[in-house]
């Protein structure tokens, strides 16, 4: 029995995805808030800014030896939650004499009872990025009438903002006239 073996058809390779080419190049910060949002979530925080923007929460001396780690809430819950903390060990004791103040604080920045228990991990902190964020002084003067008032406001960063919102009034006044 002659029986003509058949050889294999070559299989298909199945075509690789290419992106459509064309439109205009994207900087690389557009990117980052896409990119971060989901590994942000995968570790409990429903928004990065709780990460980023922690020691303007709780300040910079305990944002030096305390970080969050996550925020964990019951299965279809988005309040009562628990925030877990990496925190020095040698500032543990320090950090659990506080935590009231700080589940007030992260509740504040969420503007609702977001977290109401504090765990705490003790491990190594990394330092904030880019250390303290101070925007720079304006060079435009603030006008003499709004100046003096501003001078007795004991918080200065009331003070600041302030000062940039009168700046902006009498820069305003100065383009009309």
């Amino acid at each position: 029995m002659d029986r003509k073996t058949k050889a294999p058809a070559p299989a298909k390779q199945a075509r690789r995805y290419e992106r459509p080419r064309g439109g205009q190049a994207r900087a690389i910060a557009d990117l980052m808030p896409e990119i971060g949002r989901t590994v942000f979530r995968r570790f409990g925080f429903v928004q990065s800014s709780v990460v980023t923007r922690w020691p303007e929460i709780v300040g910079p001396h305990h944002a030096k030896v305390c970080a969050p780690e996550s925020i964990r809430f019951a299965p279809g819950e988005k309040s009562e939650g628990t925030m877990q903390l990496v925190v020095v060990p040698a500032h543990a004791p320090l950090i659990q004499h506080v935590i009231p103040e700080i589940i007030e604080r992260v509740n504040r920045f969420f503007g609702y009872n977001a977290v109401s228990r504090v765990k705490l991990r003790q491990g190594m902190v990394k330092p904030p990025a880019g250390g303290q964020t101070t925007a720079p002084p304006s060079l435009r003067p603030i006008p003499l009438e709004l100046g003096e008032s501003l001078r007795d406001i004991g918080d200065p960063e009331l003070r600041a903002v302030l000062e940039s919102l009168a700046r902006s009034l009498d820069a305003g006044k100065t383009n009309k006239n």
